[in-house]
Order: structure tokens, then sequence, then C-alpha cells
């Protein structure tokens, strides 16, 4: 082969010019690629990244790290400005709350999540908004204090927050005390409503207060609740021996290179521990043990160990059944959107599993029949705001979020027990609230042509027949006479419950159909015949019923903060909004 010309060699080997396409494209890229990761920048002047990238692309100039931190803090810039441009055109924000405390002690931070509607892309989008470095004791005021620098930063005025979704801490309850105070205080227009709200030290507000406009303060996070109803299973003696007993022999096992090689060969599976802080381990950790439990019996005797006996065995599988529809719900409620409709019928879904796991097995395991029972009264206790409207702290977002998501709406339509009926009755009146007054006038003042018009598209609006979702929840159908027509939101919800129930009568003969509830409101209403109900529905189906947003977030700290650098403080605001936030 001839060897190539100086000419040649020069121009093989010419270096990008700096504003050229294909070094821009790849010193954005490494810009990306540290700040995500939270690597320090000056790895690009490390001599082997700069070998890699030599043998990678001999023409590409490998940045020094001042370029490219400059790079980074423009992109957290610019995508700041792209969510906060969101935010302004979303109608609702429901913000989500937690604390996390680094690894050593060294430093506590407090997450701010936005889980919104985007008007413009049709979509629910959940974004981090900021990790708030937090000084000890981690009070409620400094809580309510990073919550409203938070909100003025992002520009959101608290009228537009719909609710906050935080865990059961007390400091996180007393928070929103404190907050509600400040802010009916500081009112200069306040009804005489508010000042009863502002008299009230638990927060017990009244019925007007509870419905205005962006006043339901806090939201609990469902998931942590019912993980305190699942952790009952280690506050029953007997059954919490029994567990004892697995979890010995799931650590022996874990703990013997031998036998997990030996199961390994047999199932090619391993054993799962159990971890108080992870949702459903338990459920994981005795569902992995009957799952191999042949093979995990032939291990334990090879290695000389006592394994279950046959009643424990069986005791075991009660126990699986008792946790399963938990374990379950957790995983559809854990979703970082359009999971608070799924609430209500999943709380009497699981109702209804606790009060026949007890009937059927009373006499075969009395110990996890007397559990459902302890459990029942548990739920009924811990999740009254969302089920008893006589409750002081009612908050009626679950139950209307469920209303208007057709995929489950049945649950509470279908059924003709008083309670949820009531459900029902306080998930329309706060529907109606959340209108804006100037909205109802306008309705109201509809000429007799548009009452027609808005009446002729009904026949447009059909809803497909659903898959039932919740096997434990036996419902009646009770038969709804048609009420008369109004001229305002209450007649856009009629129209939609008129929908829901012609849709049923076609249910025999029509396919089963896999649609969100956004999907359905986007495709299947029309905004001529639902002017004020679709954007409402839209934006309570966006919202979450959890606060694992932030949980996952601080999975990707805990990688960011690891100890393996200095100023990680100061970077893992910025890296966690990076990596968190990136375009999918």
């Amino acid at each position: 082969m001839d060897k190539p010309t100086s000419a040649q060699d020069f121009f093989a080997t010419r270096r990008y010019n700096d504003n050229s396409p294909e070094q821009r494209t790849k010193v954005e890229g490494i810009a990306q690629w540290i700040g995500r990761t939270g690597l320090p920048a000056r790895i690009v002047e490390d001599e082997e990244f700069i070998a890699m990238m030599a043998k990678m692309d001999k023409k590409f100039k490998v940045p020094k790290r001042h370029k490219i931190l400059n790079l980074i803090d423009k992109m957290y810039k610019e995508e700041k400005e792209k969510i906060k441009q969101k935010l302004a055109t979303a109608r609702r924000i429901t913000t989500g709350l937690d604390i996390w405390t680094k690894k050593g002690l060294t430093a506590s931070f407090l997450g701010v999540s936005a889980c919104y509607f985007n008007p413009e892309d049709n979509k629910a989008e959940h974004k981090l908004l900021n990790l708030k470095e937090m000084v000890h004791p981690h009070t409620a005021e400094s809580i309510s204090t990073l919550v409203e620098e938070s909100m003025e930063e992002w520009g959101i005025p608290r009228e537009k927050v719909l609710t906050t979704i935080t865990d059961n801490g007390s400091n996180m309850v007393a928070s929103f005390h404190t907050h509600a105070e400040v802010a009916t205080t500081s009112e200069e227009d306040s009804e005489a409503e508010h000042d009863d709200a502002n008299d009230d030290d638990e927060h017990q507000e009244g019925e007007d207060d509870r419905y205005d406009y962006g006043a339901i303060e806090r939201t609990p996070c469902v998931v942590h609740t019912v993980q305190l109803v699942v952790n009952m299973v280690q506050k029953e003696p007997p059954i919490r021996r029994l567990l004892e007993k697995v979890r010995y022999l799931v650590n022996k096992f874990r703990k013997s290179s031998v036998a997990t090689e030996r199961l390994l060969q047999k199932c090619a599976l391993v054993l799962v521990k159990d971890c108080p802080t992870r949702w459903s381990s338990c459920f994981a950790m005795i569902s992995r043990c009957l799952e191999v439990k042949e093979h995990l019996t032939a291990v334990a005797e090879s290695m000389g160990w006592d394994s279950l006996q046959p009643s424990e065995w069986q005791k075991i599988g009660m126990l699986r059944d008792l946790l399963l529809p938990f374990a379950e719900h957790t995983k559809s409620l854990e979703s970082d959107t359009q999971s608070l409709s799924l609430v209500v019928p999943a709380l009497l879904d699981l109702k209804n599993h606790l009060s026949e796991f007890s009937l059927a097995h009373g006499r075969i395991y009395k110990d996890a029949a007397t559990l459902a029972q302890k459990m029942l009264s548990s739920m009924d206790r811990r999740f009254s705001v969302f089920l008893d409207i006589t409750a002081d702290n009612f908050s009626p977002l679950p139950a209307a979020a469920c209303f208007v998501d057709p995929c489950v709406a049945e649950t509470l339509l279908e059924n003709d027990d008083n309670e949820v009926q009531n459900l029902v009755r306080k998930a329309e009146d706060y529907i109606a609230h959340l209108v804006p007054q100037r909205v109802q006038v306008r309705e109201e003042q509809l000429t007799d042509d548009e009452q027609v018009a808005n009446e002729g598209t009904e026949a447009l609006e059909s809803i497909p027949a659903k898959r039932r979702r919740f096997k434990f929840f036996s419902a009646n159908r009770p038969s709804r006479p048609k009420t008369a027509k109004t001229t305002n939101i209450r007649q856009e919800i009629l129209k939609y419950k008129e929908g829901l129930s012609e849709s049923h009568q076609t249910a025999a003969t029509s396919a089963e159909v896999e649609e969100s509830g956004i999907e359905y409101w986007l495709t299947r209403c029309c905004s001529i015949a639902f002017p004020t109900l679709k954007p409402l529905a839209l934006d309570l189906l966006a919202m979450p019923a959890s606060q694992a947003f932030t949980e996952r977030v601080f999975s990707v700290t805990g990688y960011l903060s690891c100890g393996r650098r200095n100023r990680a403080r100061t970077i893992l605001e910025r890296s966690a909004f990076l990596k968190v936030n990136k375009p999918k």
C-alpha cells in the first residue's frame, strides 16, 4: 500500500474548528455526561481520557474543564427555564416533598418535585425542582421556609398548587399547619370561612374551606400509609416468630457461598432478604421462598440445616395470599403520574380482600385471620382521610380523580353502599368548586342555542367497556335516574355520568379496551361538550398517589454523593436535576 502524502496526512489529522458541528456536538455530549453523572469536570484533563478520545476521533480537541463547567451551567439554566415555562402554562400543580440524609449523616436535603398535566404536549409530567440543603434540626418551620423559597424560585403561586404529597412524619405534618396559619393571617381579603381555619390547631377545615381552590394543604403518601398497614405482620407474635424463622433460613443461605451456589445450580435463583424500609420486601421474601421451596428444602438438607415444617410452609403460603393484593396495589400506586385515581378503588379492594380473607381462613389459620381483622381496622382508621366524609381531615381529591377516570369510575358509580355514594357526591361537589367563579358565571349565561349545541354533542361522548381491575371489590349496579340538565359544570358532570351508564349497556358485546383516563379524555371527549370538565379531569388524572418520585430521586443522589468527592454538595442539586429531568 502506498504511504499517504504529506497533504493527505495533514488533512487526515487536522483538528475540528471550535465552531464546527462535529466539535460542538462532541463537547456538548461530554458536558451532558459529566453534568448528569456528577463526575468531576477535571476528568477531561486526565491523560487516559484524552488518549481515549484521540483513538475515537483524532480530529476532536478535548476541551478544558472550565469550558465543560460553563456548558453544564448553561445546560442547567436552559433546562430550568424550559420547566419554568411548562409550570407557567400548567393549570394546576401537585408538589411532593421528602427529606434525605447523606450516608455518614454529613448533610441532609429536602427534595421538592412538581407533577402537572402539560397542555402543550398533552401528557402528564413529573419534574424535580430542588434539592434544598437542610440544617439540623429538621423542624416544621425550616421545611415550610424551604418550600416557600422553592415556590418563589419557580414562580408557582400558592393558589395553583392543588396539594402537596408528603410522608406521615410529624415535622412534615406540622409544617403545613404552620404554612396554613401564615398564609391565612397574611391574606388581606380573606373571607369568614378562612378565619375558622386559623383558630383550629389541627387544621380541621370547614366545609367551604375544604373545597376552596388550592386549599387542600397536604395529602399523605398513600403507599407509605399502606406499608404501615402491611408492617402489622411484624407485630402479631405468632406470625412474627414464623417470619423470623424464614428470615433466619434466608440469612443462612445468603451467608453461605456453598448453599447459594447449590441453589443457583438447581433453579438459577437466589433468596431475597426483606428490608424494613423497602416496600413489599416481606412479600418478596416469602414469595421467593415458596417459588424455590423444593430446591430450598433439598439444599438445606444437604447442608444439614433445619428447614420449615409442612404446616409452616402452608402458613407461609396463606401469608403470601394475604399480602399479594397489597404488593400489587403498591406497584400501581407508586407510579410517578396518573395514580391518584386508583387510590379509592385500591383501598376499597384491599378492605374487601381483608374481610374475605378473615372469613375464609378463620378456622384454618386463626392467627392470620386475626391479623387480617386488625389490618382492616387499621385501614379504616388510617384512610378515613380518603373514605370517610365525616372525618375532620377528609380530602375529596382521590374520589374526584377516581370519578373522572372512566377506567375505574365504575367502582364508585356502580355501588349502592351509602358511604360510597356519599363519596360520589363529595367528588362532584369538589369538582364543581374547583371551577373558578368567573367560569361558572359564564356558563350560567349560556344562550339557548349554545345549550342546544352542547346537548347535541352528547351522542358523540361514549365510553368503551372497561376490564374490571379490582377482583376483590364486589359492586352492585343501581339504576340511576336521569335528572334535569343544568347550564353549568353540573351539566357536564351529569353528561359524563350518563355516558358511563350507557357504556355498560353494551359492555357484553364490546371488546375490552386498555386505555388510560387521560387517553380517554384526549381522544374521546371533545372540548365543546366538556369545556370545563375536560381540563379539570386531565389535571386530576395527572396527579400521583405517592411521593415515590422523590424516593427514586434520592436513589440517584445516593450514588452522586457516595462520599468519593468532597464537593458533592455543590453539584448535587444540579446533577440530580439534569439526570432526573433529562428528556425521555
